[in-house]
């Protein structure tokens, strides 16, 4: 959770898109990102693989009114509505745009190539029919908020009675090296443009969840030497890592849960 998810994006700047705060070739450049290329495939009406901009345009055209994010995985479909087929490839890639409006779902398939701090990262996303039905499992922006305060008070104890390093000094300076490569990226916001506050809050408090999680897994075993000790970090921080995932998704989601993208 150290970065948005490619699907987080594509929703964020194309609900920005639909609501007339940023162009198109703006939405495209902030989904692309660091990535080289990204081309839609499947789309209505185009026999063959388009651009972005494009595609953000044939589906407003084809009535798309918003954009919202699901983020599966194995016992947890959050976000999905179906049907299966859609389901079962948003499952494989742990991540799935679904259009608000139009029957359509887009997922991710990224491919990389080249060697490690000189990728060259394409991403197909793939148009498929999606069940129009509540999403499963996503919160409101205050459930999520209360979720993640509680959240992260159980991390930090729960890191603190295993005796992993996320507890204490590590996680810190993890969160301060997170921050600044946000700032040295120019200060983008952490969200599309017209965003509430209360969304760009639970982003962040959500990415801070996930990464003292990702800390507690990367950081060796600690204290935590036996197999039983091991199972038992991760039994306590599933739930936890759980929270975070739904918050993600109900600040990404604000726009059509809530209307709440601002004009």
């Amino acid at each position: 959770m150290l970065v948005e998810p490619r699907s987080g994006l594509l929703a964020a700047w194309g609900n920005a898109l639909l609501a007339g705060l940023v162009s198109p070739d703006e939405a495209a450049l902030a989904i692309v990102g660091e990535d080289a290329v990204h081309r839609v495939e499947g789309l209505p009406g185009e026999a063959g693989p388009v651009g972005l901009t494009l595609a953000l345009g044939r589906l407003r055209g084809l009535g798309a009114t918003g954009f919202r994010v699901a983020l599966p995985v194995p016992g947890h479909p959050l976000g999905l509505s179906g049907p299966p087929d859609f389901n079962a490839r948003a499952l494989e890639a742990e991540e799935a745009v679904v259009g608000y409006g139009v029957p359509y779902g887009l997922v991710p398939e990224v491919s990389e190539a080249g060697p490690e701090g000189d990728l060259h990262v394409e991403v197909v996303w793939r148009v498929l029919p999606v069940r129009e039905a509540p999403p499963a499992d996503v919160p409101s922006l205050g459930e999520a908020e209360r979720e993640l305060a509680e959240a992260l008070r159980d991390a930090t104890a729960v890191l603190s009675r295993l005796d992993v390093a996320g507890s204490g000094p590590v996680a810190e300076a993890a969160v301060d090296a997170y921050r600044a490569r946000v700032e040295r990226g120019g200060g983008r916001e952490v969200l599309a443009p017209g965003y509430p506050p209360r969304a760009v809050r639970v982003l962040e408090m959500a990415q801070r969840v996930g990464l003292l999680v990702s800390v507690a897994y990367e950081n060796g075993h600690g204290g935590a030497v036996s197999a039983s000790e091991i199972a038992a970090r991760g039994e306590a921080l599933r739930p936890v890592e759980r929270v975070a995932r739904r918050a993600l998704v109900a600040a990404y989601n604000a726009y059509v849960e809530g209307g709440e993208v601002r004009r």
